[in-house]
């Protein structure tokens, strides 16, 4: 039996997620097979087996590396500028406009619904709890309108979430998009405080 060194495996769970990655953005998860995905990665299926368990196991892991992917890059938008309003309303519009992007249209918003029901519970109550840092920060400094943080954030999420999925799920996803960021808009500025 030929024994693997830590970095060999890394890079074998490396190889199927990034070739997974690739190939579940072109087919889709239904028209995926293990046999073409483990080929393209010069891989057995034994390894696949491995390091996720099967194809769903697979699918999720790399939901979850594209869900980190998008933290990132909204958690760069927020912070990028000194106006904590504007930073939200910006990272609001990115997250639908990532709703076009392929990999995230397909994997996350298509396929990880349908076959895992959509992101793991620790993902989701991670963008929650980004957001709500966010969120309660407004609501401090008087920008949002007074009320529960969490409350606000759920209902924000959640539109969000709805949004970026009905975007995906449509042919006309470009007009879909239009159309969701002016209902973003008309909703972002009903939480601003009176002035």
């Amino acid at each position: 039996m030929v024994r693997r060194t830590r970095a060999e495996m890394e890079e074998t769970r490396a190889t199927l997620l990034s070739t997974a990655r690739q190939v579940f953005s072109e087919h889709g998860y239904a028209g995926t097979s293990m046999d073409d995905l483990t080929a393209r990665a010069g891989l057995t299926r034994g390894a696949l087996y491995h390091h996720f368990g099967d194809k769903q196991g697979l699918l999720a892991a790399v939901v979850e590396q594209i869900d980190g992917e998008l933290d990132l890059r909204l958690n760069r938008i927020t912070d990028s500028t000194d106006d904590v309003w504007d930073g939200f309303r910006r990272r609001c519009r990115a997250y639908l406009e990532m709703a076009l992007e392929p990999d995230i249209q397909r994997i996350v918003l298509r396929d990880a619904r349908a076959v895992l029901g959509g992101a793991s519970q620790a993902s989701h109550l991670h963008c929650l709890a980004t957001m709500q840092r966010v969120v309660q920060r407004l609501v401090e400094e008087g920008v949002m309108v007074q009320a529960e943080p969490q409350a606000l954030t759920a209902l924000i999420y959640g539109s969000l979430a709805e949004a970026a999925v009905w975007i995906a799920a449509g042919e006309d996803g470009d007009a879909r998009l239009a159309q969701g960021l002016q209902a973003l808009d008309l909703m972002l500025n009903g939480l601003l405080a009176a002035n």
